[in-house]
Protein backbone atom coordinates (compact mmCIF):
# COMPACT_ATOMS: atom_id res chain seq x y z
CA UNK A 1 0.00 0.00 0.00
CA UNK A 2 1.21 3.80 -1.13
CA UNK A 3 0.42 5.76 1.91
CA UNK A 4 0.97 8.71 -1.34
CA UNK A 5 -2.38 7.56 -2.47
CA UNK A 6 -3.85 7.98 0.93
CA UNK A 7 -2.56 11.20 2.82
CA UNK A 8 -0.74 13.21 -0.26
CA UNK A 9 0.93 15.85 2.38
CA UNK A 10 4.26 15.38 3.43
CA UNK A 11 4.35 17.14 6.58
CA UNK A 12 1.07 14.51 7.30
CA UNK A 13 3.25 11.60 6.16
CA UNK A 14 5.91 12.63 8.08
CA UNK A 15 3.93 12.47 11.01
CA UNK A 16 2.57 9.26 10.64
CA UNK A 17 6.07 7.81 9.70
CA UNK A 18 7.20 8.81 12.48
CA UNK A 19 3.95 7.05 14.76
CA UNK A 20 4.86 4.25 13.17
CA UNK A 21 8.07 4.35 14.69
CA UNK A 22 6.79 5.20 17.89
CA UNK A 23 4.11 2.66 18.12
CA UNK A 24 6.57 0.14 16.79
CA UNK A 25 8.99 0.05 19.49
CA UNK A 26 6.07 -0.89 22.43
CA UNK A 27 6.33 -4.05 20.57
CA UNK A 28 9.43 -6.80 21.41
CA UNK A 29 7.70 -9.91 19.98
CA UNK A 30 5.62 -11.17 17.44
CA UNK A 31 1.97 -12.66 18.38
CA UNK A 32 -2.24 -11.98 17.88
CA UNK A 33 -1.60 -8.70 18.69
CA UNK A 34 1.63 -7.83 17.59
CA UNK A 35 2.79 -5.42 15.57
CA UNK A 36 1.78 -7.15 11.89
CA UNK A 37 -1.92 -6.61 13.55
CA UNK A 38 -1.37 -3.13 13.77
CA UNK A 39 -0.43 -3.05 9.99
CA UNK A 40 -3.28 -4.77 8.83
CA UNK A 41 -5.44 -2.80 11.04
CA UNK A 42 -3.74 0.69 9.43
CA UNK A 43 -3.99 -0.57 6.44
CA UNK A 44 -7.95 -1.59 6.45
CA UNK A 45 -8.70 1.62 8.09
CA UNK A 46 -7.39 3.63 4.79
CA UNK A 47 -9.17 1.85 2.54
CA UNK A 48 -12.34 1.78 4.91
CA UNK A 49 -11.62 5.34 5.40
CA UNK A 50 -10.62 6.76 1.90
CA UNK A 51 -14.54 4.89 0.69
CA UNK A 52 -16.50 6.42 4.15
CA UNK A 53 -14.94 9.79 3.24
CA UNK A 54 -13.25 9.93 6.75
CA UNK A 55 -10.11 12.61 7.95
CA UNK A 56 -7.56 9.89 6.99
CA UNK A 57 -5.04 12.32 9.35
CA UNK A 58 -6.93 11.31 12.51
CA UNK A 59 -7.41 7.58 11.59
CA UNK A 60 -3.95 6.71 10.75
CA UNK A 61 -3.02 7.73 14.04
CA UNK A 62 -5.52 5.96 15.37
CA UNK A 63 -4.62 2.99 13.57
CA UNK A 64 -1.03 3.22 14.09
CA UNK A 65 -1.57 3.57 18.44
CA UNK A 66 -4.61 1.35 19.43
CA UNK A 67 -2.81 -1.39 20.89
CA UNK A 68 0.65 0.40 21.80
CA UNK A 69 -0.46 -0.66 25.66
CA UNK A 70 -1.63 -3.99 24.49
CA UNK A 71 1.81 -5.59 26.18
CA UNK A 72 1.22 -3.37 29.36
CA UNK A 73 -2.17 -5.29 29.99
CA UNK A 74 -0.56 -8.64 28.26
CA UNK A 75 2.23 -8.18 31.44
CA UNK A 76 -0.51 -7.54 34.25
CA UNK A 77 0.60 -3.89 34.38
CA UNK A 78 -2.21 -2.04 33.38
CA UNK A 79 -5.99 -3.27 33.25
CA UNK A 80 -7.55 -1.92 29.89
CA UNK A 81 -4.71 -1.20 26.80
CA UNK A 82 -7.28 0.93 24.82
CA UNK A 83 -8.22 2.99 27.57
CA UNK A 84 -4.07 3.36 28.67
CA UNK A 85 -3.11 3.39 24.78
CA UNK A 86 -5.53 6.47 24.68
CA UNK A 87 -3.41 8.13 27.25
CA UNK A 88 -0.20 7.38 25.88
CA UNK A 89 -1.27 8.61 22.45
CA UNK A 90 -2.81 11.58 23.76
CA UNK A 91 0.59 12.51 25.82
CA UNK A 92 2.80 11.77 22.77
CA UNK A 93 0.84 14.10 19.89
CA UNK A 94 0.50 17.10 21.96
CA UNK A 95 4.05 16.55 22.70
CA UNK A 96 4.60 17.24 19.63
CA UNK A 97 2.48 20.18 19.33
CA UNK A 98 -0.53 18.67 17.77
CA UNK A 99 -3.51 20.34 18.23
CA UNK A 100 -5.41 18.89 21.43
CA UNK A 101 -8.61 18.62 19.93
CA UNK A 102 -7.37 16.24 17.19
CA UNK A 103 -5.05 14.14 19.69
CA UNK A 104 -8.51 14.11 21.55
CA UNK A 105 -9.90 12.68 18.44
CA UNK A 106 -7.63 10.28 17.75
CA UNK A 107 -7.63 9.04 21.77
CA UNK A 108 -11.47 8.45 21.13
CA UNK A 109 -10.72 6.04 18.64
CA UNK A 110 -8.54 4.30 20.53
CA UNK A 111 -10.80 3.77 23.77
CA UNK A 112 -13.45 3.17 21.77
CA UNK A 113 -12.05 0.62 19.50
CA UNK A 114 -12.99 -2.75 21.98
CA UNK A 115 -16.22 -4.49 21.13
CA UNK A 116 -16.41 -5.95 24.01
CA UNK A 117 -16.28 -2.79 26.33
CA UNK A 118 -15.77 0.63 26.54
CA UNK A 119 -16.99 3.71 25.33
CA UNK A 120 -19.23 3.88 22.26
CA UNK A 121 -17.84 4.91 19.37
CA UNK A 122 -18.53 8.38 18.39
CA UNK A 123 -16.91 9.66 15.62
CA UNK A 124 -16.72 8.16 12.02
CA UNK A 125 -12.98 7.41 12.66
CA UNK A 126 -13.79 5.63 15.56
CA UNK A 127 -16.27 3.72 14.39
CA UNK A 128 -14.01 2.43 11.44
CA UNK A 129 -10.99 1.53 13.57
CA UNK A 130 -13.54 -0.53 16.05
CA UNK A 131 -14.13 -2.26 12.42
CA UNK A 132 -10.97 -2.73 11.05
CA UNK A 133 -9.91 -4.07 14.49
CA UNK A 134 -12.73 -6.79 13.89
CA UNK A 135 -12.63 -8.00 10.80
CA UNK A 136 -8.67 -8.57 11.38
CA UNK A 137 -10.21 -10.83 13.43
CA UNK A 138 -12.17 -12.90 10.43
CA UNK A 139 -11.31 -14.79 7.61
CA UNK A 140 -8.30 -16.60 6.75
CA UNK A 141 -5.91 -14.63 8.97
CA UNK A 142 -8.31 -14.62 11.91
CA UNK A 143 -8.59 -18.26 11.78
CA UNK A 144 -4.81 -18.20 11.90
CA UNK A 145 -5.13 -15.94 15.34
CA UNK A 146 -7.37 -18.16 17.19
CA UNK A 147 -5.17 -20.75 16.73
CA UNK A 148 -2.04 -18.89 17.32
CA UNK A 149 -3.72 -17.61 20.58
CA UNK A 150 -4.38 -21.21 21.43
CA UNK A 151 -0.91 -22.07 21.04
CA UNK A 152 0.37 -18.66 23.46
CA UNK A 153 -2.20 -20.07 25.91
CA UNK A 154 -2.26 -23.82 25.94
CA UNK A 155 -6.47 -23.85 24.59
CA UNK A 156 -7.58 -26.57 23.04
CA UNK A 157 -8.76 -27.45 19.47
CA UNK A 158 -12.28 -27.65 21.96
CA UNK A 159 -11.82 -24.79 22.76
CA UNK A 160 -10.64 -22.83 19.99
CA UNK A 161 -13.92 -23.93 18.06
CA UNK A 162 -16.30 -22.70 21.50
CA UNK A 163 -14.46 -19.13 20.54
CA UNK A 164 -15.23 -18.94 17.08
CA UNK A 165 -18.72 -20.23 17.87
CA UNK A 166 -19.19 -18.17 20.70
CA UNK A 167 -17.29 -14.32 19.46
CA UNK A 168 -15.51 -14.83 15.91
CA UNK A 169 -18.69 -15.62 14.35
CA UNK A 170 -20.72 -12.79 16.09
CA UNK A 171 -18.22 -10.15 14.63
CA UNK A 172 -19.70 -9.92 10.94
CA UNK A 173 -22.81 -8.48 12.59
CA UNK A 174 -21.02 -5.84 14.56
CA UNK A 175 -19.99 -3.83 11.91
CA UNK A 176 -20.78 -0.18 11.88
CA UNK A 177 -19.82 1.66 8.12
CA UNK A 178 -21.19 -0.03 4.61
CA UNK A 179 -17.41 -0.70 3.96
CA UNK A 180 -16.37 -3.27 6.68
CA UNK A 181 -19.83 -4.66 6.17
CA UNK A 182 -19.26 -5.78 2.36
CA UNK A 183 -15.54 -6.65 3.59
CA UNK A 184 -17.32 -8.86 5.95
CA UNK A 185 -19.09 -10.67 4.18
CA UNK A 186 -16.48 -12.94 2.62
CA UNK A 187 -14.45 -13.01 5.59
CA UNK A 188 -17.87 -14.49 7.64
CA UNK A 189 -18.14 -17.06 4.77
CA UNK A 190 -15.00 -18.27 5.09
CA UNK A 191 -14.40 -18.76 8.97
CA UNK A 192 -18.04 -20.15 8.86
CA UNK A 193 -17.23 -23.05 6.45
CA UNK A 194 -13.73 -23.50 8.34
CA UNK A 195 -15.82 -24.30 11.62
CA UNK A 196 -18.46 -26.24 9.93
CA UNK A 197 -15.99 -28.88 8.80
CA UNK A 198 -13.45 -28.20 11.97
CA UNK A 199 -16.52 -29.28 13.67
CA UNK A 200 -17.21 -32.54 11.91
CA UNK A 201 -13.83 -33.54 12.07
CA UNK A 202 -13.59 -33.06 15.65
CA UNK A 203 -16.98 -35.11 15.65
CA UNK A 204 -15.48 -37.89 13.72
CA UNK A 205 -17.10 -37.19 10.47
CA UNK A 206 -14.89 -39.03 7.36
Amino acid sequence: MRLEEFIPDDKVRALVERTREFAKSFFEREGTHGFSHVKRVFNLCLHIGKEEGADLEILALAALLHDIARPLESSGKVKDHALEGARIARQYLTSMGYPAERAEAVAHAIEAHRFSRGPEPRTLEAKILSDADKLDAIGAIGVARVFMYSGEHGRSIEDSLAHFEEKILQLRGLMYTETAKQLARERHRFTEEFVKRLRREIEGEI
